[in-house]
């Protein structure tokens, strides 16, 4: 790590063309989504408990880790009054803002609702796709260091449109206290069920089911280690959206960029916590320089200072490369949550990034807007999986079944190759079930 020119700032200043620039990139970009064997441990008894006492486990665990008092799930579990109740109390700013918001990520998931298709071939034999919703998903909504009602938006309405049966939420109150902007956005998503739980002990809940919670098909949402670990676990028994990272952004700019523009966006995923990253990538060394400058200026600014710092000294960095095509590369080499390609023509770059999970294009398109209310879905895939995941979207809430359906031609014409590949892998019963339907 090394001083920024501004002073006050630790943050990394890296080179390309350094001969220790992809070792010390790698080990910016290291990191693993679940912890230790003492973590795992402390999450198994969690799961095992839960599973085996249900309810009785979830108050206990709740009043253990969230320093509650609770006596049964009845106090942990909210009614739709509740949730009506939240959102009617909100100022109307408020009201208006979670309204619109959840309107744009409506309206942008609507178009990403796959559909059913069939084909008949020659022989009159009907093949095709069928697509159904999943009858019952899991919502988890953090709830320690911050409350986030965008998350609410983006991973319950996805399910609402996809056309989900049942909605469960559950999210942590620590010392007891409900945030009604995340309420009344429960409320606005159509969210069925909401127990006030966390950790390890909700995603077991939700895997499980107990004598208040119903038992989900698919569990989606960030959550801390612990959350992470028993997500996991619990994979296979239900199905989960991924393993979530820290926050991450990663800033190409070509240098015309206003620097206390970059400067906040950069601070904008720095102050999720001390783990998350910010990183700023361009080949004009005076420009990063200004950014830094701006950096410095404006951290003392912030009402989450302590924690940008932590941020930025463990994880940011300033990057220089050579040019255009060395900045590319590094996009696709880190494949990041956030792309911010603060550059006069972003979509000319376009064809060459491979790995990012969401981009945003052009020096006005902050990652913020994406966060709240653009659209998009900010369920990202971060540490790298962007070269093999995708955002969170309508598609991860349906499925799809295969349809087959062979005319007497079909089965006749179709059955010889499926007796000879069968009889090569000698599965007699397999043969001659399609021998069975071949006419002479």
């Amino acid at each position: 790590m090394s001083e920024s020119p501004a002073g006050g700032l630790d943050i990394a200043r890296l080179t390309t063309k350094d001969a220790d620039f992809e070792a010390r990139l790698d080990a910016l970009l290291a990191w693993e989504g679940v912890s230790d064997t003492e973590v795992q441990q402390r999450v198994d008894e969690i799961l095992a408990a839960v599973k085996r006492r249900g309810d009785a486990a979830l108050v206990e665990y709740s009043n253990r880790f969230d320093r509650l008092a609770v006596e049964s799930m009845a106090e942990l579990t909210l009614g739709a009054d509740r949730l009506r109740q939240a959102y009617d109390n909100l100022p109307s700013i408020q009201q208006q803002a979670l309204a619109d918001a959840a309107e744009r990520i409506r309206r942008y998931h609507e178009r990403q609702k796959p559909q059913s298709w069939q084909y008949t071939e020659e022989d009159g034999t009907v093949l095709g796709q069928q697509v159904t919703p999943l009858d019952r998903a899991g919502i988890y909504v953090p709830g320690g260091k911050a409350a986030y009602p965008s998350s609410v938006l983006m991973n319950a309405l996805p399910a609402h449109v996809a056309g989900v049966g049942e909605i469960v939420m559950v999210v942590p109150t620590p010392d007891g206290v409900l945030n009604d902007l995340v309420l009344a956005a429960a409320h606005l998503a159509g969210v069925d069920h909401v127990f006030t739980i966390g950790g390890a002990q909700a995603v077991a809940a939700l895997a499980y089911g107990t004598e208040s919670v119903p038992r989900v098909d698919k569990i989606v949402g960030p959550g801390n280690i612990y959350v992470a670990t028993a997500k996991r676990a619990v994979f296979g028994q239900v199905g989960i959206d991924m393993i979530a990272g820290p926050s991450e952004i990663l800033v190409v700019s070509d240098g015309e960029t206003d620097p206390d523009w970059l400067a906040m966006d950069l601070f904008s995923q720095a102050e999720h916590d001390e783990d998350a990253q910010a990183i700023l990538v361009s080949w004009d060394e005076a420009h990063l320089d200004t950014v830094a400058e701006a950096m410095a200026r404006q951290l003392p600014t912030l009402e989450r200072e302590e924690i940008v710092r932590a941020s930025l000294a463990a994880r940011g960095a300033l990057i220089q490369c050579r040019d255009r095509n060395e900045a590319l590369e590094l996009i696709n080499r880190i494949a990041p949550e956030h792309l911010e390609l603060s550059v006069g023509t972003p979509e000319t770059w376009l064809p060459e990034v491979r790995h990012a999970g969401a981009i945003f294009m052009g020096r006005h398109t902050a990652e913020a807007l994406g966060d709240y209310c653009a659209g998009p879905n900010h369920v990202l895939p971060t540490s790298g999986t962007a070269r093999f995941s995708s955002p969170l979207g309508v598609y991860d809430f349906q499925k799809r079944s295969s349809l087959i359906h062979c005319s007497a031609k079909g089965a006749s014409s179709l059955g010889p190759t499926a007796s000879v590949l069968a009889r090569g892998e000698s599965l007699t019963a397999h043969a001659r079930s399609a021998e069975y339907r071949i006419r002479d």
